[in-house]
């Protein structure tokens, strides 16, 4: 049996997909992109600032499962730009204690959704 996670605390979908859907006791999440929930304002000033607004996307999606990043077992970050590598790493690093982060891949992609530079994917259990 599955549930559909849905916050308004996170960008809606915008297409044939949810936010993220629970089966048993396992969260797969969308991929989060650096759009601000409320405005719909896509946040891209510099790379450090989007990948911000995508972990708070992010963990509002986490949130509605009631889960958090310690929860995370699985992230997926696809990336335009593999020259922003040690930026993105070193936001992303600040949601997670180093001794239990979650397994990870990081992929450079020719273009994301919107143009953004970076978009990310979970999977987290309870």
């Amino acid at each position: 049996m599955k549930k559909i996670i849905f916050t308004d605390k996170a960008p809606a979908p915008i297409g044939p997909y949810n936010q993220a859907v629970l089966t048993g006791n396992t969260l797969y999440t969308s991929g989060q992109i650096a759009l601000h929930p409320e405005t719909g304002e896509l946040i891209t000033s510099d790379i450090e600032t989007e990948t911000k607004q995508v972990m708070k996307n992010m963990k509002a999606v986490l949130e509605a499962a009631g889960m958090n990043f310690e929860n995370v077992i699985k992230a997926t970050i696809f990336i335009s730009n593999m020259g922003d590598f040690a930026k993105i790493n070193s936001v992303y690093g600040t949601y997670f204690n180093e001794k239990t982060a979650p397994a990870r891949e990081t992929v450079q992609v020719a273009c994301l959704p919107k143009n953004v530079n970076i978009e990310i994917s979970m999977i987290a259990v309870l």
